[in-house]
């Protein structure tokens, strides 16, 4: 009896053995411990390591081969200055927006496209570099213009890289248009007019080496986009075009602009809402109006922009330097800003933040304002070409917070500044004290 008493124990005892070896080995295959969670997420992260590589692996194969050419030429484009090459160009577009893997689209050198409106549009299968290395040339009919703002536009296009070579040239022959403006000629009726490049909706985007001249309106305008660079770009169009912003800014996140001159006649740059972490290094500026953060809060609208750094910049001659307009009416922010290793020779106001700006016959005060804080202007020095070098004209309700004048140097003009909080760092001229 004793016997069978032990060997019935030893069953039981081996039984569970077998039963904890089973259930551990169970837990070892699904990748979890019940003590600790950390099992179970290092399995998933094995399994994500995994289907990245395999991605990476797959794209490095795609990568790995050459890009295929497309040429407007072999789509019937004249290239003589006179031709009409726009459905040329669409149908190119076309063919390398429906091809797989890289492509290059030609816009071969030595020649002039004559365009009307033409709009590119994605997604695409492939990834596009467009090569501009011949000219661009705008029509000058209105009736050309299905849509009047706009002459060439990129829609939904991810991944896609213009470049200019050392020869490319977007023309927008703007004279005709700035003649029949209102800025020029009051007797005429304010209407709109084409924005010479326009990209809309477009994620990973690369412009470089490109030559914009003589926008019929905005000579480049990026619109709800994201990772954006811009760089060894040159803009230019004379002082007295009207509203031939250089780079124009909405609604996009994660620019940068670099290496890039720009001489025209608004402004150099131009940031409105929705824009966030802008950067902007190595910049020349002028003719022109200078950097401008806004117009924000037009016809009491909310507006919010954050994290614009502008790191390196000459201005010459611009009626403005550095300068953040909002309307009376509306709300919202313009924050965390900072402006540095900035030169400005004969520039009229070179540091101005104006929150009753008004571009309309007849403004009304009101007291909502978009709220300006966190700016710094660190290392500005050159010269002021009117009598007032730093203006800080803030609302009385709304009154600029943090704003951080470091090592500001500015000859020939005084400060005038009302309603904000400044703080000054190092030697700080002209001195600006708010009323």
């Amino acid at each position: 009896m004793a016997r069978c008493c032990q060997l019935l124990t030893g069953f039981l005892l081996w039984a569970l053995l077998m039963l904890s070896w089973c259930e551990a080995s169970r837990s070892s295959i699904n990748g979890y411990d019940h003590h600790h969670s950390y099992g179970n997420f290092k399995s998933k992260n094995l399994i994500k390591r995994r289907d990245d590589g395999t991605r990476l692996k797959s794209f490095a194969r795609v990568s790995s081969l050459p890009p295929t050419t497309v040429s407007v030429s072999d789509f019937g484009a004249k290239g003589d200055g006179k031709t009409d090459d726009t459905q040329a160009f669409v149908d190119a577009w076309n063919k390398a927006c429906s091809s797989s893997g890289a492509v290059n689209l030609l816009v071969p050198e030595g020649k002039t496209y004559f365009l009307k409106s033409i709009r590119l549009n994605g997604p695409c299968k492939s990834i596009i570099t467009v090569q501009i290395f011949g000219t661009l040339s705008a029509s000058q009919k209105r009736s050309d213009y299905k849509d009047i703002t706009k002459w060439i536009t990129f829609d939904s296009v991810n991944s896609l890289s213009v470049d200019g070579g050392a020869t490319g040239t977007v023309n927008g022959n703007g004279e005709t248009w700035w003649q029949n403006s209102c800025k020029r000629n009051e007797a005429q009726p304010c209407t709109n007019a084409p924005t010479a490049l326009t990209f809309y909706s477009s994620k990973n985007l690369r412009v470089n080496n490109l030559r914009v001249r003589n926008a019929q309106q905005i000579q480049i305008s990026i619109e709800k986009c994201s990772n954006v660079q811009v760089s060894n770009v040159e803009v230019t169009a004379p002082a007295d075009s009207p509203n031939t912003d250089g780079i124009h800014i909405t609604n996009s996140q994660n620019i940068q602009v670099s290496k890039t001159v720009i001489g025209t006649g608004d402004d150099c740059i131009s940031i409105e809402t929705g824009s966030q972490n802008v950067n902007i290094n190595d910049l020349t500026c002028g003719p022109g109006h200078g950097i401008s953060i806004g117009s924000l809060g037009d016809d009491n609208s909310k507006a919010f922009v954050s994290g614009v750094t502008v790191d390196g910049a000459k201005l010459s001659g611009t009626d403005n330097g550095l300068r953040i307009k909002t309307y009376q009416g509306g709300s919202g922010t313009a924050s965390d800003i900072i402006f540095q290793n900035i030169q400005m020779d004969n520039v009229k106001n070179p540091i101005i933040i104006d929150q009753d700006y008004c571009d309309k016959s007849k403004c009304t005060e009101q007291t909502s304002a978009v709220q300006v804080k966190n700016v710094v202007y660190r290392n500005i020095s050159g010269t002021s070409a009117s009598d007032i070098a730093i203006t800080l004209n803030c609302s009385k309700n709304y009154p600029c917070q943090g704003i951080v004048l470091d090592k500001v140097n500015i000859k020939g003009g005084k400060g005038s500044c009302s309603n904000a909080n400044v703080m000054d760092k190092g030697i700080v001229f002209p001195q600006c004290k708010s009323t």
